[in-house]
């Protein structure tokens, strides 16, 4: 029980160099896959763990190798931190669903560095240190870079390689700002951080602005926003499905450093740097959310309009955590888990569908035949409900809940942007399942059926089970959004986060 904190990363560690040991021919494909669902069983059970000691408001705190908290790398679990895993938990469970079916004997090491992203994600959420937070990062993206460009050629590759350099790029500037941290204010863990910036001279505030200023343009490019998300359209939609589907996750990554600093650096007892960062976010965000609806407007291929999505649904959460009421903040949290899923299933579905098309893919100008295509319709249309925020569903749900909550000052340009995004999603979605699925060609007759496309059924259950999974949070939206208005409370008042860690440190005095 006391090394639980440590689990969720020791676990797809091993199970990666597992993965690497089975990888060899005379071993196959089943033992690769027994393995790989061996390692996500074990991952879950110890997630559930840790979700249970944490649902109460309990923060668990892990030192590695026993060192202080201000000297070594520190794990520490919290309300949000359990919520992020589980939602990479549920959303891996599909992806490799969908994988297995066999498209993961055509990427070399594909099992492998399914484990590793879940251990740079799982550290991510879990890291109590900023350096680390970095390193966990860097798995992640390596993971990723290997998984985008596995079995790719042309095209692909080309816009893999542009996906690689922008985060290269990210990552180096990440490193100088983590240097101008530890050089003005002398440490890394962030719960000490925390002190230091709320203490920190006059002399030294214009350096501790412009080094968190890199921070969060580091954060905000790993998380899509305004004008940093232009990488992501195109990589994502040429992913292949489960990969594109399990990178729904990632952009919430930067997401969630955004709110994890915010929270524990900018919060009310921050002195000078009290709110830093807030307004240009919101505005931001509020222009990513335009920008993006019109991208799915104009998207020529379902797949970048699907990527288009993932950018409207970071455009919400960065507005939802701008605000930093614990309303607001509350219903981004609950919001967060739903856009995960949904964009994961469209993901999922929209492969589906341009197998089924044959040449003329997932291109909407085109009108073509699709045999089977009433499976797929269906999952479409539950996807499109979802994802544009429609009653019954948890979006609608979720962002009627941002919108009742946001203070008065905000209501006009929220409420605008948010409803007017909406509107477009709606209009962009519907064109797409028009062209899609009822402007198809007559069959002549005497002229043969189109070869349909191979469609497994454990394809269909993979996305039909992240859908689900949105259908699930909507029967269960009271109890969610009792948990996620804690989450708030707790990400609100971070004495206590602090706390734990001053009590394996002397040293780090309460805020």
């Amino acid at each position: 029980m006391n090394h639980a904190v440590i689990l969720p990363i020791l676990i797809p560690l091993f199970g990666a160099a597992c993965s690497l040991f089975v990888e060899h021919r005379r071993y196959g494909p089943k033992v690769q896959r027994t393995v790989a669902w061996t390692t996500l069983a074990a991952l879950a059970a110890a997630v559930a763990l840790l979700f249970a000691q944490t649902a109460d408001g309990s923060i668990a705190v892990y030192l590695l190798g026993d060192w202080p908290s201000r000297l070594g790398i520190a794990l520490v679990a919290d309300r949000l931190s359990a919520w992020m895993l589980v939602t990479t938990l549920l959303l891996a469970i599909p992806c490799l669903l969908h994988a297995c079916s066999g498209w993961d004997r055509r990427a070399p090491h594909f099992h492998a560095l399914f484990q590793f992203q879940l251990v740079g994600l799982n550290g991510a959420f879990l890291t109590g240190d900023i350096f680390n937070l970095f390193v966990f990062f860097e798995v992640m993206l390596i993971a990723s870079y290997g998984l985008l460009l596995s079995g790719g050629r042309g095209l692909r590759m080309r816009i893999g390689l542009h996906y690689v350099v922008f985060n290269v790029t990210a990552s180096t500037l990440f490193l100088i700002a983590l240097g101008l941290l530890y050089a003005s204010l002398g440490s890394l863990n962030m719960a000490e951080l925390s002190q230091r910036i709320a203490e920190v001279p006059a002399t030294h505030l214009v350096l501790v602005k412009a080094t968190m200023g890199l921070l969060l343009l580091v954060f905000c490019s790993k998380a899509a926003l305004m004008p940093l998300y232009l990488w992501l359209p195109e990589a994502y939609a040429r992913a292949p499905a489960a990969v594109a589907a399990l990178f729904a996750i990632m952009t919430k990554v930067g997401l969630y450093a955004v709110l994890r600093v915010s929270s524990l650096w900018f919060g009310d007892g921050a002195g000078p740097m009290a709110g830093y960062g807030s307004d240009w976010l919101l505005w931001a965000g509020v222009a990513t959310l335009v920008l993006g609806g019109l991208g799915v407007l104009a998207a020529a291929r379902l797949r970048v309009m699907i990527s288009y999505l993932v950018v409207v649904s970071a455009a919400t959460l960065f507005i939802a955590f701008a605000v930093r009421t614990p309303e607001v903040l509350s219903a981004g949290l609950y919001y967060l888990p739903h856009s995960t899923f949904v964009a994961a299933a469209l993901f999922l579905i929209a492969d589906l569908i341009r197998r089924r098309r044959g040449g003329a893919s997932d291109r909407k100008e085109i009108i073509a035949p699709m045999p089977g295509k009433q499976t797929p319709a269906v999952l479409f249309l539950i996807g499109a409900v979802a994802v544009a925020g429609l009653p019954p569903l948890s979006g609608f749900l979720a962002k009627a809940a941002l919108l009742a909550g946001m203070p008065a000052q905000y209501t006009a340009v929220v409420w605008t942007a948010v409803l007017g995004s909406s509107l477009m999603v709606i209009v962009g979605i519907t064109r797409a399942g028009i062209r899609l699925f009822w402007r198809v060609p007559v069959q002549e007759d005497g002229v043969p059926p189109p070869r349909k496309a191979p469609t497994r059924t454990v394809e269909l259950f993979a996305a039909a089970l992240l859908l689900v999974y949105g259908i699930a949070m909507s029967l269960f939206a009271g109890q969610l959004m009792q948990h996620t208005d804690a989450m708030a409370t707790q990400l609100l008042h971070p004495a206590e986060y602090v706390g734990e860690l001053r009590a394996t440190t002397p040293e780090i005095r309460q805020p």
